[in-house]
């Protein structure tokens, strides 16, 4: 604690003047594509039926009037403290690689779950060997997600994909579901791996070790359930009475959290859209090809013809799957993580004001109280040691998970472009437009009095 506490400080003492509010020196822009953007997902223009029951939750008139502050500003320049200060004992070379694979189904009297696969290699001499094999299910990645919480309450834990299927999703052990989430799971390992503190959590090391039993035995140690309770119990006293004042730097904090939240939701509820229109249109149009092939066999004069357009639509229909394919593979998981990673941090703020508000009821019982002064006192100065080292690291922490998300959504968003500009250059190939044309002659010719069709 210690060792996160002075890197944490020292961190938090390179951050740039109005580091919450997202601004660095030598970065006076918003993220690149924000503005082009901000047309496209400005209310007004979406053309969102209300009748559907996955959008009726979202206004027309939703704080969307300026998308620029969507777009935080996020320090880019060398000079940043990012690039200056390191977390204590942070690596310089990646040396830690792990990797979750081979879903597995278990079937028992009581329930059915699925194990991963998770093999870890290392050359970290913490670690009794270079590599490791071991197996996973979903609750043991929740309990470490709790363990990294309760010893890092102010860093920014990455999210888990959600435990339940919500409405529209495919079945809880269909194989797509099964290899979407291991996917998750295998990027929440492996954002645990890359930061620069949790990836020392001694909890991590066991999850990445540790054979089941042994696990297991690792779970039961630690507070029984009733130290839990009260700890449960005290942090809601301290969430129910609130802090009196939260530092302005938090304020502000807080503030672009909710807008976060709530422009990523829009364009997660977007992105979810366009991708069951693309996938109805895929859907349909590729019922197209088989009608012409069976159109053909009872016209002998538009055999070629019927066959040619037949092609044409099989060419479309792998075009736009592939299309389809990056979305559902570029597009939607990081924008989906992001609105997972708005939710973690609403917890942390909670987390930081709970301290904060225990630090201001210790405080306000020493000027109210004669008595046990210097107990007091000497809770008031733990208790200040523990605010100020939270604080640092949620600060700390705040800038590099703002670098991360600029780059992760700015990099979906350009390989999805890329996509479609790629998607609709091959068009006129794969409709040989002219080619196609002529061969429509027999039918064209008719309606226009035997012109030519190119005119």
């Amino acid at each position: 604690m210690d060792g996160e506490r002075r890197a944490s400080q020292a961190l938090s003492s390179g951050l740039p003047e109005g580091g919450a509010g997202g601004e660095s020196p030598g970065d006076g822009g918003p993220v690149p594509g924000s503005s082009g953007s901000s047309a496209l997902l400005q209310a007004e223009v979406l053309d969102l039926d209300e009748d559907e029951d996955d959008l009726e939750v979202f206004s027309k008139d939703a704080s969307l009037m300026d998308m620029n502050s969507f777009s935080p500003m996020m320090p880019t320049s060398p000079l940043s403290m990012i690039n200056q200060v390191k977390f204590e004992d942070e690596p310089d070379l990646k040396d830690l690689f792990i990797t979750v694979d081979e879903p597995e189904s278990h079937v028992t009297t009581v329930e059915t779950f699925i194990t991963y696969r998770i093999i870890t290699k290392t050359s970290r001499g913490e670690f009794d060997s270079s590599e490791f094999e071991v197996r996973r299910r979903y609750q043991d990645f929740l309990w470490l997600k709790g363990k990294l919480e309760d010893a890092h309450p102010t860093l920014i834990i990455p999210p888990l994909p959600e435990k339940f299927i919500v409405k529209g999703m495919v079945e809880r052990f269909n194989d797509d579901f099964i290899e979407t989430r291991r996917k998750a799971l295998q990027k929440f390992l492996n954002r645990i791996a890359d930061h620069p503190t949790l990836t020392f959590n001694e909890d991590f090391k066991v999850f990445l070790t540790a054979q089941t039993w042994e696990l297991s035995s690792h779970k039961k140690q630690g507070p029984g359930l009733l130290s839990r309770m009260g700890q449960t119990v005290r942090a809601v006293a301290w969430s129910m009475r609130g802090v009196k004042s939260r530092p302005e730097e938090f304020m502000e904090m807080n503030n672009f959290i909710e807008m976060f939240s709530q422009k990523i939701n829009l364009i997660d509820k977007i992105s979810q859209r366009i991708y069951k229109e693309e996938r109805e249109y895929f859907d349909e149009m590729k019922e197209y090809g088989p009608v012409h092939i069976l159109w053909s066999a009872t016209e002998e004069d538009l055999v070629d013809t019927l066959k040619s357009v037949a092609s044409c639509v099989d060419k479309c229909c792998k075009a736009t799957e592939k299309r389809m394919s990056g979305l559902s593979e570029a597009l939607l998981p990081v924008v989906h993580e992001y609105v997972l990673y708005s939710e973690i941090l609403m917890g942390v703020m909670k987390r930081r004001d709970q301290i904060q508000a225990e630090l201001d009821s210790k405080v306000e019982a020493l000027t109210s109280k004669k008595a046990d002064t210097d107990l007091l006192t000497e809770e008031i100065g733990k208790l200040e040691d523990k605010v100020e080292c939270a604080n640092n690291a949620l600060k700390a922490d705040w800038e590099r998970w703002k670098q991360n998300m600029q780059n992760d959504i700015k990099s979906a968003f350009t390989d999805m472009a890329e996509e479609n500009i790629h998607y609709y250059e091959q068009w006129p190939e794969i409709l040989g437009f002219r080619s196609l044309v002529w061969t429509y002659t027999p039918i064209i010719k008719p309606c226009y009095g035997g012109m030519s069709p190119t005119k």
